[in-house]
């Protein structure tokens, strides 16, 4: 069914920012053609000889990101080509580089060379015209060295609008001392999972399977890897069906943990949450490939208690889902496209930057680093030395390519708490929470020009 409806009056105040972000985003489109609508762009093999000569001849660069091997990738880069200088500037995270980013862009000045842009907020910047085409660069030709799934989430519409930094296929990291504590196995379903909830919070309340306090970076990967497809976007034809088979099965099996109490109503990534993690109140974490660096390095406290399995399913099928990621993609307002586009091809396909990258903490999409034996033979003494990497690069290898985020996510993300977010509250029925969601996106989407189809 096609709709139309108009915005509606109210508003979350958290979300002003983010609206005004993406704000005109089809009126910079003005219906000539955009980054998302120019068709398919080959990847021109010869324009490889244009880097490297750009690289050759030098200048400066300001590369926008939050990485924490930002700094040190950007020395390594320029001891490599002494004639570039990349200035690394931390504009704020996620949302708050957006805003920035998104703020230049419109000016016509002050935006970077270079931006950090994690896979479900690049197609905004790509449908709006905002970045640079890398298959017009020869960037392309680099397909064959990503995982399908990361490499399908920089791809849109023909256009390839950034390179892959790295991957987050989702796994389940559990606490086995309480595990054993409490007689429980590894759980391999979902069904078996919410028994496991069940089974820890009535011999201990104190104790939950996991947090949740509502999180639309958390939801949206469960709803991928139950087969959700909730968003479908054809140049400027967005059709969202948040009641879809896929986001009703996540729903429908998340009720029976939130609905009776047993998550945890911690927000993921605050200080009580890192406390639950290291004194035993949570026994798993659902969470991205990208994790157990942060683990090892943040709670020292559970220092051999942690292991890492395969993500639950339904059926016994192995698929899974990317739980974040980043790319990096050029700005159109770059003066340098060349240069930028052969910093980009260094900072995430070179063998010395991904090594920066890995050391500090992060997974690679790079599918020779996820194939190398060193890589894969890690054990880690933090996690009872299993070797964690043989997992989690197994799940990478299962992550589905079809998903598709809508060209206005950010804005989607930001009023989450007060659509689903408010079934989180009341612990009531998630699939209420979503069709307000959903309601709510169709409003904001039409309002910004798309046609929007439920």
């Amino acid at each position: 069914m096609r709709t139309t409806i108009r915005p509606q009056a109210r508003r979350a105040s958290a979300a002003v920012a983010v609206g005004l972000l993406a704000a005109g985003l089809l009126s910079a489109c003005g219906g000539a053609e955009t980054g998302a609508d120019a068709g398919s762009s080959e990847p021109d093999p010869e324009a490889a000889a244009d880097l490297d000569a750009a690289l050759e001849e030098g200048g400066e660069l300001t590369y926008w990101t939050w990485t924490p091997s930002g700094e040190d990738q950007a020395a390594a880069f320029m001891e490599q080509y002494p004639n570039v200088t990349v200035e690394v500037v931390n504009a704020g995270t996620a949302t708050d580089e957006y805003t920035k980013l998104q703020n230049a862009i419109a000016a016509g000045s002050g935006a970077p060379d270079v931006a950090q842009i994690e896979y479900y907020a690049l197609q905004q910047f790509a449908i709006s015209d905002s970045l640079v085409d890398l298959n017009t660069l020869g960037l392309g030709s680099l397909e064959d060295q990503y995982t399908a799934s990361t490499w399908a989430q920089v791809s849109v519409e023909g256009g390839l609008y950034g390179l892959p930094q790295d991957s987050g296929p989702l796994v389940l990291m559990y606490n086995q001392d309480l595990f054993d504590e409490h007689g429980i196995e590894v759980p391999t379903t979902w069904d078996e999972y919410v028994a496991a909830a069940e089974t820890l919070h009535e011999a201990d309340p104190s104790t939950y399977i996991t947090n949740d306090a509502g999180d639309p970076g958390f939801v949206q990967p469960l709803i991928w890897q139950a087969g959700g497809h909730p968003y479908t976007v054809d140049g400027t034809t967005v059709s969202i069906d948040l009641q879809d088979e896929g986001s009703q099965r996540w729903a429908d099996m998340w009720n029976q943990m939130l609905e009776p109490g047993l998550l945890a109503d911690i927000p993921t990534w605050s200080d009580d949450w890192w406390k639950a993690l290291g004194n035993d109140t949570l026994a798993t974490i659902v969470t991205g490939a990208w994790m157990p660096g942060i683990l090892e390095g943040s709670v020292p406290e559970g220092a051999g208690k942690w292991r890492v399995a395969p993500i639950p399913s339904y059926d016994g099928d192995p698929t899974t889902a990317e739980n974040g990621g980043s790319s990096q993609a050029v700005i159109k307002q770059s003066e340098n496209p060349e240069l930028a586009a052969a910093f980009v091809r260094w900072l995430n396909s070179s063998e010395e930057s991904v090594d920066v990258f890995l050391e500090s903490g992060g997974f690679p999409s790079t599918t020779a680093h996820l194939n190398d034996p060193e890589f894969l033979e890690a054990a880690p003494e933090y996690f009872g030395g299993q070797k964690i990497n043989e997992v989690l690069v197994e799940a990478s290898e299962n992550v589905s390519t079809d998903w598709q985020y809508l060209p206005f996510q950010v804005y989607a993300n930001s009023v989450f708490p007060d659509t689903v977010g408010q079934a989180y509250t009341q612990k009531s029925d998630l699939n209420e929470g979503l069709v307000a969601w959903q309601d709510n996106l169709v409003s904001y989407g039409s309002s910004q020009g798309f046609t929007v189809e439920q």
